[in-house]
Protein backbone atom coordinates (compact mmCIF):
# COMPACT_ATOMS: atom_id res chain seq x y z
CA UNK A 1 0.00 0.00 0.00
CA UNK A 2 2.84 2.37 0.82
CA UNK A 3 4.45 1.64 -2.54
CA UNK A 4 1.25 2.51 -4.38
CA UNK A 5 0.79 5.82 -2.56
CA UNK A 6 4.50 6.61 -2.93
CA UNK A 7 4.30 5.98 -6.69
CA UNK A 8 1.40 8.44 -7.00
CA UNK A 9 3.31 11.09 -5.04
CA UNK A 10 6.50 10.69 -7.04
CA UNK A 11 4.64 10.78 -10.36
CA UNK A 12 2.83 13.96 -9.29
CA UNK A 13 5.98 15.67 -8.04
CA UNK A 14 7.88 14.72 -11.21
CA UNK A 15 5.16 16.17 -13.44
CA UNK A 16 4.93 19.33 -11.35
CA UNK A 17 8.71 19.78 -11.34
CA UNK A 18 8.83 19.35 -15.10
CA UNK A 19 6.11 21.94 -15.58
CA UNK A 20 7.99 24.44 -13.43
CA UNK A 21 11.22 23.83 -15.36
CA UNK A 22 9.48 24.38 -18.71
CA UNK A 23 7.71 27.58 -17.62
CA UNK A 24 8.57 30.65 -19.69
CA UNK A 25 7.46 33.24 -17.12
CA UNK A 26 7.31 33.63 -13.33
CA UNK A 27 4.82 31.30 -11.62
CA UNK A 28 2.63 32.07 -8.62
CA UNK A 29 3.77 30.20 -5.51
CA UNK A 30 0.29 29.88 -3.96
CA UNK A 31 -1.40 27.56 -6.52
CA UNK A 32 1.69 25.34 -6.67
CA UNK A 33 1.81 24.95 -2.89
CA UNK A 34 -1.90 24.09 -2.85
CA UNK A 35 -1.34 21.52 -5.58
CA UNK A 36 1.45 19.92 -3.54
CA UNK A 37 -0.83 19.89 -0.50
CA UNK A 38 -3.62 18.16 -2.42
CA UNK A 39 -1.19 15.58 -3.79
CA UNK A 40 0.14 14.73 -0.34
CA UNK A 41 -3.37 14.79 1.15
CA UNK A 42 -4.72 12.28 -1.36
CA UNK A 43 -1.79 9.97 -0.60
CA UNK A 44 -1.43 10.67 3.10
CA UNK A 45 -0.30 7.13 3.94
CA UNK A 46 3.06 7.87 2.28
CA UNK A 47 3.18 11.67 2.58
CA UNK A 48 5.61 11.54 5.51
CA UNK A 49 8.11 9.68 3.32
CA UNK A 50 8.95 12.86 1.39
CA UNK A 51 10.59 16.14 2.21
CA UNK A 52 9.17 18.64 -0.30
CA UNK A 53 10.38 22.23 -0.64
CA UNK A 54 9.39 24.98 -3.07
CA UNK A 55 12.41 27.26 -3.28
CA UNK A 56 12.94 30.66 -4.85
CA UNK A 57 15.30 30.56 -7.84
CA UNK A 58 16.12 33.79 -9.69
CA UNK A 59 18.10 31.91 -12.35
CA UNK A 60 15.09 30.24 -13.99
CA UNK A 61 12.10 31.83 -15.77
CA UNK A 62 9.58 30.40 -13.27
CA UNK A 63 11.53 31.99 -10.37
CA UNK A 64 10.78 28.79 -8.43
CA UNK A 65 12.39 25.41 -8.03
CA UNK A 66 10.75 22.25 -6.69
CA UNK A 67 13.06 20.16 -4.54
CA UNK A 68 12.01 16.87 -3.00
CA UNK A 69 13.78 13.92 -1.44
CA UNK A 70 12.96 10.63 0.28
CA UNK A 71 13.39 10.32 4.04
CA UNK A 72 15.36 7.10 4.43
CA UNK A 73 14.34 6.65 8.06
CA UNK A 74 10.61 6.86 7.33
CA UNK A 75 10.20 3.23 6.17
CA UNK A 76 11.57 1.82 9.45
CA UNK A 77 9.44 4.18 11.52
CA UNK A 78 6.32 3.29 9.53
CA UNK A 79 6.85 -0.43 10.02
CA UNK A 80 7.22 -0.01 13.78
CA UNK A 81 4.25 2.32 14.16
CA UNK A 82 1.76 0.70 11.79
CA UNK A 83 2.38 -2.97 12.51
CA UNK A 84 1.16 -5.46 9.89
CA UNK A 85 -1.95 -5.91 7.77
CA UNK A 86 -3.71 -9.29 8.04
CA UNK A 87 -6.40 -10.66 5.75
CA UNK A 88 -8.50 -13.58 6.92
CA UNK A 89 -10.40 -15.70 4.39
CA UNK A 90 -11.99 -19.12 3.94
CA UNK A 91 -10.67 -19.38 0.36
CA UNK A 92 -7.91 -21.98 0.32
CA UNK A 93 -6.98 -22.30 -3.36
CA UNK A 94 -5.87 -18.71 -4.05
CA UNK A 95 -2.36 -17.35 -3.82
CA UNK A 96 -1.65 -14.44 -1.45
CA UNK A 97 -1.27 -12.18 -4.50
CA UNK A 98 -4.71 -13.17 -5.82
CA UNK A 99 -6.31 -12.60 -2.41
CA UNK A 100 -4.74 -9.17 -2.04
CA UNK A 101 -5.63 -8.13 -5.58
CA UNK A 102 -9.26 -9.14 -5.03
CA UNK A 103 -9.39 -7.34 -1.69
CA UNK A 104 -8.07 -4.09 -3.15
CA UNK A 105 -10.97 -4.08 -5.61
CA UNK A 106 -13.02 -2.84 -2.65
CA UNK A 107 -11.10 0.43 -2.79
CA UNK A 108 -12.04 0.78 -6.46
CA UNK A 109 -15.72 0.32 -5.60
CA UNK A 110 -15.47 2.87 -2.77
CA UNK A 111 -13.71 5.32 -5.09
CA UNK A 112 -16.53 4.91 -7.62
CA UNK A 113 -19.12 5.90 -4.99
CA UNK A 114 -17.00 8.91 -3.98
CA UNK A 115 -16.71 10.07 -7.59
CA UNK A 116 -20.47 9.78 -8.08
CA UNK A 117 -21.17 11.87 -4.99
CA UNK A 118 -18.41 14.46 -5.45
CA UNK A 119 -17.25 14.96 -9.05
CA UNK A 120 -20.51 13.84 -10.69
CA UNK A 121 -22.82 15.25 -7.97
CA UNK A 122 -25.24 12.31 -7.98
CA UNK A 123 -26.21 13.23 -4.40
CA UNK A 124 -28.17 15.00 -3.14
CA UNK A 125 -30.87 14.57 -5.78
CA UNK A 126 -33.37 17.45 -5.70
CA UNK A 127 -35.76 16.13 -8.35
CA UNK A 128 -39.37 15.48 -7.29
CA UNK A 129 -40.49 13.16 -10.09
CA UNK A 130 -39.34 9.57 -10.43
CA UNK A 131 -38.49 9.82 -14.12
CA UNK A 132 -36.28 12.85 -13.47
CA UNK A 133 -34.48 11.05 -10.65
CA UNK A 134 -33.87 8.09 -12.97
CA UNK A 135 -32.66 10.41 -15.73
CA UNK A 136 -30.27 12.12 -13.27
CA UNK A 137 -28.80 8.78 -12.20
CA UNK A 138 -28.54 7.65 -15.83
CA UNK A 139 -26.62 10.79 -16.82
CA UNK A 140 -24.25 10.29 -13.87
CA UNK A 141 -23.72 6.68 -14.91
CA UNK A 142 -22.82 7.79 -18.45
CA UNK A 143 -20.44 10.38 -17.01
CA UNK A 144 -18.79 7.69 -14.88
CA UNK A 145 -18.45 5.45 -17.95
CA UNK A 146 -16.64 8.31 -19.73
CA UNK A 147 -14.51 8.85 -16.60
CA UNK A 148 -13.40 5.20 -16.63
CA UNK A 149 -12.81 5.38 -20.39
CA UNK A 150 -10.48 8.33 -19.89
CA UNK A 151 -8.73 6.38 -17.12
CA UNK A 152 -8.14 3.46 -19.51
CA UNK A 153 -6.74 5.84 -22.14
CA UNK A 154 -4.36 7.19 -19.49
CA UNK A 155 -3.15 3.73 -18.55
CA UNK A 156 -2.65 2.81 -22.20
CA UNK A 157 -0.63 6.00 -22.70
CA UNK A 158 1.41 5.47 -19.48
CA UNK A 159 -0.04 8.65 -17.95
CA UNK A 160 -1.10 7.16 -14.62
CA UNK A 161 -4.72 6.63 -13.61
CA UNK A 162 -6.02 9.99 -12.40
CA UNK A 163 -8.56 11.44 -14.89
CA UNK A 164 -9.04 14.41 -12.60
CA UNK A 165 -5.51 15.63 -13.39
CA UNK A 166 -6.11 15.34 -17.13
CA UNK A 167 -9.39 17.24 -16.87
CA UNK A 168 -7.76 19.97 -14.76
CA UNK A 169 -5.02 20.41 -17.37
CA UNK A 170 -7.35 20.37 -20.37
CA UNK A 171 -9.93 22.62 -18.67
CA UNK A 172 -7.74 25.59 -19.57
CA UNK A 173 -8.44 25.05 -23.29
CA UNK A 174 -11.06 27.61 -24.28
CA UNK A 175 -13.12 28.56 -27.30
CA UNK A 176 -13.82 32.01 -28.72
CA UNK A 177 -16.59 33.37 -30.93
CA UNK A 178 -15.60 35.33 -34.02
CA UNK A 179 -18.52 37.59 -35.02
CA UNK A 180 -18.55 39.17 -38.49
CA UNK A 181 -21.28 41.45 -39.90
CA UNK A 182 -22.81 40.45 -43.23
CA UNK A 183 -22.26 43.02 -45.96
CA UNK A 184 -25.43 41.96 -47.75
CA UNK A 185 -27.56 42.43 -44.62
CA UNK A 186 -26.15 44.69 -41.86
CA UNK A 187 -28.81 43.41 -39.46
CA UNK A 188 -27.36 39.90 -39.54
CA UNK A 189 -24.01 38.51 -38.48
CA UNK A 190 -21.86 35.44 -39.02
CA UNK A 191 -20.75 33.78 -35.80
CA UNK A 192 -17.92 31.22 -35.85
CA UNK A 193 -16.83 29.44 -32.67
CA UNK A 194 -13.12 28.61 -32.81
CA UNK A 195 -11.07 26.51 -30.40
CA UNK A 196 -7.99 28.18 -28.93
CA UNK A 197 -4.85 26.27 -29.77
CA UNK A 198 -3.54 24.24 -26.81
CA UNK A 199 -0.15 25.07 -25.37
CA UNK A 200 2.81 22.74 -25.79
CA UNK A 201 2.07 20.65 -22.68
CA UNK A 202 -1.63 20.33 -23.49
CA UNK A 203 -0.83 19.36 -27.07
CA UNK A 204 1.57 16.68 -25.87
CA UNK A 205 -1.08 15.35 -23.47
CA UNK A 206 -3.72 15.20 -26.21
CA UNK A 207 -1.26 13.46 -28.51
CA UNK A 208 -0.47 10.81 -25.87
CA UNK A 209 -4.20 10.21 -25.37
CA UNK A 210 -4.79 9.96 -29.11
CA UNK A 211 -7.19 12.93 -29.17
CA UNK A 212 -7.38 15.69 -31.77
CA UNK A 213 -9.14 18.97 -31.08
CA UNK A 214 -11.39 20.44 -33.77
CA UNK A 215 -10.51 23.85 -35.15
CA UNK A 216 -14.13 24.96 -34.90
CA UNK A 217 -17.21 24.02 -32.89
CA UNK A 218 -20.87 24.01 -33.74
CA UNK A 219 -22.44 26.92 -31.89
CA UNK A 220 -26.09 27.89 -31.45
CA UNK A 221 -27.40 30.04 -34.29
CA UNK A 222 -27.46 33.73 -33.40
CA UNK A 223 -30.89 35.22 -32.80
CA UNK A 224 -30.03 38.07 -35.16
CA UNK A 225 -28.17 35.96 -37.70
CA UNK A 226 -29.40 33.62 -40.40
CA UNK A 227 -30.23 30.06 -39.38
CA UNK A 228 -27.13 27.92 -39.59
CA UNK A 229 -24.79 30.91 -39.84
CA UNK A 230 -23.16 29.90 -36.58
CA UNK A 231 -22.58 26.32 -37.67
CA UNK A 232 -18.91 25.50 -37.87
CA UNK A 233 -16.89 22.69 -39.33
CA UNK A 234 -14.82 20.16 -37.46
CA UNK A 235 -15.36 17.36 -34.97
CA UNK A 236 -13.29 15.90 -32.19
CA UNK A 237 -11.43 12.74 -33.12
CA UNK A 238 -11.96 10.02 -30.51
CA UNK A 239 -9.80 6.88 -30.55
CA UNK A 240 -11.52 3.53 -30.65
CA UNK A 241 -11.46 1.41 -27.51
Amino acid sequence: MHDRFAMHIEEGLTRLGGRIEKAKKPMDRGPIERQIGRLLGRNSRAAGRYDVKLLDDVDVPAKLHLQWSVRLDWEDQARLQEGCYVLRTNVNDWTPEELWRTYTQLTDAEAAFRIHKSDLSIRPVWHQKQERVQAHIFVCFLAYALWKTLEQWQKRADLGNSPRKVLEELAHIQSADVVLPLVSNPGQELRIRCVVRPDKMQAALLDRLGLRLPERLRSPASSTGPRGAGDALGAASIPAM
